[in-house]
């Protein structure tokens, strides 16, 4: 049997007959978007779009396996599974975020899509998808451009539909730059981006909050994600004399970064620092990154629970290992959880049953997440703001001890906590 999508004004004539064949029973009227149909014997339809191959899979891999841990724990809604289709890849790039999108929105039953990893591809993929009417909610975008300025004006990727377990990162940044001047005792900093909307805006935000602490950026510039000969750009850098180096990069860049960085003359002695999109067993385990410090979320969430599953952050990672035989190489894994149980919730909550039909409104999984207060995720409590940021904005940044050998160890060797 095929699942139907109903134009707004067919879903509200279906609806008005509904009510008026059950002697004016009330049913919820249709919201602007319409809505979609999933009759008995088929599934209710959202997608995955992450980062699963190439240099940035450690990145959107454990993602894609939360989001069907989630899917799983959670169960049927209504008496209808749940189908996630083909994972799609976003590249890390806008390309491959406006490509996968497309795909996506040709299928008109798809309810909402949980993704992207990399902001660079939400970028393009966001208007695509909300345009049609669904959801986006991703447990890894942190860009501020796609949400706001913690100030109530829109970032300028901001779109209706969009929302985000990760955190802002204008809060990353102020973590960052509070640990370098405020615990390491440094008063100059320089830092290096590739352009991306994830690394500019992360760069950008660590410039503006280090500043803000009272400290000297003393340069701020930008390399090509596939340059593999890093000395010029640093060598601009390294004509500041910066105490600090800040390069929220992704690998390869970063390997080249690290490793050529302390042969350039004036960064002999520049602590290197990084952020999540390096915060992986990988990087790690490189010699280079030893001694290296790097932002990211704070993963240490123990026996938080997840209201909408009843399971803990330390049962996900015990089923986790279980199934894929190692710890998620990178920190958003809770955070992917936490968004399709949010948007699995919304569906729930926007549904209901026209004899064995299930009637899902578009607009009502929007009405939902919009006033998501208080939900217990394995991050923490989470609240939806007007622009869809709801993650937690908890940041810790770690060192590496160094060596393969401890790169798992690493991801947990926190030396400074940040909480606004």
């Amino acid at each position: 049997m095929r699942r139907k999508h109903l134009t707004l004004m067919a879903a509200m004539f279906a609806v008005s007959l509904f009510a008026a064949a059950c002697g004016g029973e009330d049913r919820p009227e249709a919201g602007t978007l319409g809505v979609v149909e999933v009759e008995e014997g088929d599934a209710i339809q959202i997608r995955s779009l992450e980062a699963i191959t190439g240099d940035v899979a450690f990145f959107g891999l454990p993602i894609e396996r939360s989001t069907l841990l989630a899917i799983e724990d959670y169960g049927p809604i209504q008496g209808f599974d749940v189908d996630l289709g083909t994972t799609l890849d976003d590249l890390c790039s806008n390309d491959g975020g406006q490509a996968a999108a497309q795909t996506i929105v040709a299928d008109e039953d798809v309810i909402g899509v949980i993704g992207t990893s990399c902001s660079g591809a939400a970028v393009a993929a966001a208007p695509l998808i909300t345009d049609a009417g669904m959801v986006l909610i991703s447990g890894g975008n942190t860009s501020p451009a796609l949400t706001s300025d913690l100030a109530g004006t829109a970032g300028e990727n901001y779109n209706v539909g969009y929302y985000r377990t990760a955190h802002n990162d204008l809060f990353q940044g102020a973590a960052m730059a509070r640990f370098v001047y405020g615990e390491l005792g440094l008063t100059t900093a320089a830092a290096i981006h590739d352009g991306d909307p994830y690394t500019q805006g992360l760069a950008q935000a660590f410039a503006d909050a280090f500043e803000a602490e009272g400290g000297t950026v003393t340069g701020f510039t930008a390399v090509n994600k596939d340059d593999t000969d890093m000395v010029p750009a640093l060598t601009e850098i390294a004509a500041g004399s910066p105490e600090a180096l800040f390069f929220p990069i992704f690998q390869p860049a970063g390997d080249f970064i690290a490793d050529q960085a302390s042969g350039v003359p004036g960064l002999e002695n520049t602590v290197l620092l990084a952020a999540d999109g390096l915060l992986n067993t990988n990087y790690l385990a490189l010699s280079q990154t030893e001694g290296m410090y790097f932002s990211g979320p704070d993963t240490r969430f123990g026996d938080n629970v997840n209201e909408s599953t009843g399971k803990t952050a330390n049962d996900f990672l015990a089923k986790y290992e279980e199934l894929y035989g190692e710890k998620p190489a990178a920190p958003f894994w809770a955070h992917g959880y936490d968004a399709t149980t949010l948007l699995l919730d919304a569906i729930a909550a926007a549904s209901y049953l026209d004899g064995d039909t299930l009637v899902i409104d578009r607009q009502g999984v929007r009405d939902h997440l919009n006033n998501v207060s208080g939900y217990s995720g394995l991050i923490g409590t989470i609240n939806c703001d007007e622009f869809g940021d709801c993650g937690a904005a908890r940041i810790t940044v770690v060192q590496n001890i160094g060596g393969e050998a401890n790169a798992e160890a690493s991801l947990e060797n926190v030396v400074f906590s940040f909480a606004p």
